[in-house]
């Protein structure tokens, strides 16, 4: 797998699996609607034999 492979083809799929899971629960991340805080989140993917990523889980507050 090169490099251009995975600027081109797999991050720009990963990174709108990962747009369309944050749109899809933005009205559930902060029910408290506290000001001036953020939330990191870890998203698991895997990769089939065509190189097609999949979305495994979402972390909330992964460990740093």
């Amino acid at each position: 797998m090169t490099k251009n492979v995975v600027y081109e083809k797999i991050l720009p799929q990963m990174k709108e699996i990962a747009a369309l899971c944050l749109k899809a629960s933005y009205l559930f991340l902060d029910p408290a609607k506290l000001q001036n805080n953020f939330e990191i989140f870890g998203f698991d993917f895997m990769l089939d034999n065509e190189l097609k990523p999949w979305l495994i889980e979402i972390n909330t507050n992964p460990c740093l």
